[in-house]
C-alpha cells in the first residue's frame, strides 16, 4: 500500500496522484495477470508510419439505443501487427479498419501517465464485421432501395457558391477556422455565412442537425449550399452521422450539401449521400475558394479577350479612317468633276429639251382647243333643241292655242272659272272664244253630284 501522509491529527489521509495510479496499476496487474478474449468493435484505427504500431479504440454500444456504453484505448505493437494484419485481411477479404466487430486476445495494461489500455496479442478472423459496419451497410442499402442515395449529388452546385448556411457548433474550432479562411481570403471574395447552431457529438447530434436543416429549409431561397462541419475527434464520435434519419434528410435536401465532418480516413453515411465530401472544415473553405478562383480566372480571361477584341476593332477602324482620310480629297475632287460634267451635259441639252417640251405643250393646247370647241358646239346644239321643245310645249299649253281648237273659257272677274263651285245664280260671267267674247248672267246652276 502507498505510504500515508499525516501532518496533523485532524487532517484526512491522502495519496499523491502517482501513488494512487501506481497502486491501481499494481492492482490490475495482480487481478488481470492473464490474457483475455474480448468482444468489441474497432474504432479510430490508425497506424504510425514511422514505428509501425497500430493504435485504435475498442467500443461497445447498447443494442437498444445504439449509444456507446464502453470505450477503451487499444494498441497492437508493430511486431504483432505485421503478423495479424495480413492474416486477418487474407481470412476476411477486407482491410483491418474501423467499424469491425472483432474478437481479440488482450492483456490489460495501466500506465501512470497514459492510463488504461488493452494490448492486442491475437485476433480471431471468423469474428468479423461488427454491428457498426453491418448497420452502415443496411442503411446504405435502404437509401439506395428508396432511390434517394444519389439525389443530393444530382443537384447543381452554383459556380459562385457564396451564400452559405453552416451547421456546426458555434464553439467548434473548425467553425472559426472555416470562417476566417473564407472571410479573410486574400482575393477579397465576398461570402455570406449564416450559422445554424447544432450539437456535433453526443446522443442528441442527430436530432440537433435535423432541426438545423429544417430551419434552413424555411429560408432555402437565401442560400446556395449547406455546409456541415465539425472539429476533430475520435472516430467513435462520428456515429451520429451514420444515422438513417439524418442521412435521408441530407440526401433529399433541396440545396447541395458539403461536408467536412470526419477525418481523411473516415467516411460517414452523411458524407456518402452529400453532394461533396471533404476532409475537414478548412478543406471545405479551400474547395469554395478554388471554385471562386476558377470563376475569377475565367472572368479574367474573358476580360483579356474583350480588351484584345476591342483593341483589334479600334485598330481596324483607325486604319480604315486613315485610309479614308488619304483618299478623301481625291474622292471629293472626282465627285466634283463628275458633277461638273453632268451639269455641262444638262446645260447643253436644256435648249433642245425646252423646245421639245414647248412643242409638246403647243400641240396639247391645240388639241385641247379642238376638244373645247367641239364640246361647246355640242352643248349649244342640245340647249337649242331643248329651247325649241320647251317653246312648243308652252305654245300648245297656252289658252289661245286651246281656244283656236274650238274651246271657250268662262271668266269671273278676270279669272278663269275652273269649277261651278263657288258660283251662284245671278253671277255675271265673260265667255271668251278665239275670235271674240260675250257677257252672260247665270240663271240656274246644275252642279253634278260627282263633284260633291
Amino acid at each position: 500500500m502507498p505510504q500515508k501522509i499525516k501532518e496533523e491529527e485532524n487532517v484526512p489521509q491522502s495519496y499523491s496522484l502517482y501513488e494512487l495510479t501506481t497502486q491501481v496499476r499494481r492492482t490490475l496487474e495482480d487481478s488481470f495477470a492473464d490474457a483475455y478474449w474480448v468482444r468489441a468493435e474497432t474504432s479510430d484505427v490508425r497506424v504510425n508510419a514511422a514505428s509501425g504500431h497500430c493504435y485504435l479504440e475498442f467500443v461497445e454500444k447498447s443494442p437498444e439505443t445504439n449509444q456507446l456504453i464502453a470505450k477503451a484505448r487499444g494498441s497492437i505493437w508493430a511486431r504483432t501487427f505485421r503478423l495479424l494484419k495480413p492474416y486477418f485481411e487474407l481470412e476476411t477479404g477486407q482491410a483491418f479498419t474501423s467499424g469491425l466487430k472483432v474478437l481479440v486476445k488482450v492483456t490489460v495494461e495501466f500506465h501512470e501517465l497514459y492510463g488504461f489500455s488493452l494490448n492486442v496479442l491475437d485476433i480471431d478472423p471468423s469474428y468479423t464485421l461488427g454491428d457498426m459496419m453491418r448497420r452502415r451497410q443496411e442503411i446504405i442499402r435502404r437509401l439506395q432501395d428508396e432511390g434517394v442515395f444519389d439525389l443530393n449529388r444530382e443537384l447543381v452546385l452554383p459556380e459562385l457558391t457564396r451564400r452559405l448556411a453552416v451547421i456546426t457548433s458555434p464553439t467548434a474550432a473548425g467553425y472559426e477556422d472555416f470562417t476566417n479562411q473564407l472571410l479573410n481570403n486574400p482575393q477579397g471574395y465576398p461570402f455570406y455565412i449564416k450559422l445554424f447552431p447544432a450539437l456535433m457529438q453526443g446522443e442528441k447530434t442527430e436530432e440537433s442537425v435535423i432541426a438545423a436543416l429544417d430551419r434552413i429549409y424555411e429560408h432555402r431561397d437565401l442560400f446556395d449550399a449547406v455546409i456541415i462541419i465539425r472539429g476533430g475527434g475520435a472516430t467513435s464520435d462520428l456515429n451520429s452521422f451514420d444515422s438513417y434519419l439524418l442521412a435521408a434528410n441530407c440526401a433529399q435536401f433541396p440545396l447541395p450539401i458539403l461536408t467536412g465532418i470526419g477525418h481523411e480516413r473516415d467516411d460517414t453515411i452523411v458524407d456518402l449521400v452529400a453532394h461533396t465530401r471533404l476532409k475537414t472544415p478548412t478543406a471545405v473553405a479551400a474547395f469554395l475558394l478554388e471554385r471562386m478562383d476558377r470563376v475569377a480566372g475565367e472572368l479574367s480571361l474573358l476580360q483579356q479577350q474583350l480588351v484584345q477584341d476591342t483593341e483589334r476593332i479600334l485598330l481596324a477602324q483607325r486604319n480604315f479612317l486613315q485610309l479614308l482620310s488619304t483618299r478623301f480629297p481625291e474622292r471629293v475632287l472626282n465627285r466634283i468633276e463628275r458633277s461638273r460634267s453632268e451639269l455641262h451635259r444638262l446645260a447643253a441639252a436644256l435648249p433642245s429639251a425646252v423646245s421639245t417640251l414647248l412643242a409638246r405643250q403647243d400641240k396639247g393646247l391645240e388639241q385641247m382647243k379642238g376638244r373645247i370647241r367641239s364640246a361647246v358646239e355640242n352643248r349649244c346644239s342640245r340647249e337649242r333643241q331643248f329651247v325649241l321643245l320647251t317653246e312648243q310645249f308652252i305654245r300648245m299649253a297656252s289658252p289661245d292655242y286651246v281656244l283656236k281648237r274650238g274651246y271657250s273659257l268662262a271668266l269671273k272677274d278676270g279669272r278663269i272659272v275652273k269649277s261651278p263651285a263657288g258660283l251662284t245664280s245671278g253671277d255675271s260671267l265673260t265667255v271668251r272664244w278665239a275670235d271674240g267674247e260675250a257677257q252672260t248672267e247665270i240663271k240656274k246652276l246644275n252642279i253634278s253630284s260627282d263633284n260633291g
